[in-house]
């Protein structure tokens, strides 16, 4: 086994072990979410390049998941389409099309530095709790019909980026966005069944995994993406709990990962 062996994963084959991680551009400058020239290039080349697995950047899976309003997105039919070139594309040149799906709650509505800001790039964000990332805005609790449609959003995106040809879905837990808000005590202060213990703050991820794999081919691999600690002294999410979400993961039949550099902490709340 090396760097350039070959790996299957389920029944997806990857020409090596080089995978093209979701990097953010915030170049849907029409504020639709709508794959363009821009992330054709970008990605085709990366796939051109001789990489065997190419992610999309995060993909909202509803607008007011967005990062940033200039972020892809596929929450609407319209935008199952131009993603399509995007992925047949890439599989022209060998390589294996994957989409990373996200929402990013409380730390969504950022106004850029590159931005010409315009009306309605800012929205209240929203979260498991009424707890602010640093100077936002004070994100809106999710009551149970709204975490019903967040776990509606992420089942619907899967289902397009199925039809848009991708053949690798990741969800994304980490980085504090909506999922890893769940996940850690710093940014989860529920009393209902979704915070308090380990398996309560671990239900929205569980619910979106099995969202995702009922409506994505069974020959198809899911990960997940998770910020394996907080970095924080205590009471925050940790090595230990990771291991255990990985262990309920596995349990479910997933291919996933818990990806991070240990030199690279990504914090989930402001320092």
């Amino acid at each position: 086994m090396s760097l350039f062996s070959v790996l299957s994963l389920r029944g997806v084959e990857l020409r090596n072990r080089i995978v093209v991680s979701p990097m953010c551009q915030y170049s849907c400058l029409e504020r639709d979410g709508m794959a363009n020239d821009w992330h054709l290039v970008h990605l085709g080349a990366l796939a051109r390049g001789g990489s065997a697995l190419v992610f999309t950047e995060a993909t909202a899976v509803e607008p007011c998941g967005r990062t940033a309003a200039v972020d892809l997105g596929l929450w609407d039919d319209r935008q199952i389409e131009p993603l399509q070139a995007v992925s047949r594309f890439i599989r022209r040149q060998g390589a294996v099309p994957g989409i990373q799906l996200a929402h990013a709650g409380r730390k969504a509505a950022t106004v850029l530095s590159t931005m010409v800001e315009r009306p309605g790039d800012r929205w209240t964000p929203v979260g498991p709790s009424p707890l602010a990332f640093g100077d936002k805005p004070v994100p809106s609790e999710l009551d149970r019909d709204g975490i019903g449609r967040v776990v509606q959003a992420f089942s619907h995106a899967t289902r397009r980026a199925r039809d848009a040809g991708f053949e690798v879905v990741e969800i994304h837990a980490a980085h504090g966005y909506l999922v890893h808000q769940f996940l850690s005590p710093v940014s989860n202060r529920r009393t209902d069944a979704y915070g308090g213990s380990f398996q309560g703050r671990c239900r929205l991820l569980l619910e979106v995994v099995d969202a995702v794999r009922s409506v994505w081919p069974d020959d198809h691999p899911v990960f997940v993406r998770v910020s394996a600690t907080d970095w924080v002294p205590s009471g925050g999410w940790d090595i230990d709990q990771s291991v255990e979400l990985a262990r309920l993961l596995g349990g479910a039949s997933q291919n996933c990962g818990a990806r991070q550099h240990p030199f690279f902490p990504i914090s989930a709340h402001p320092a």
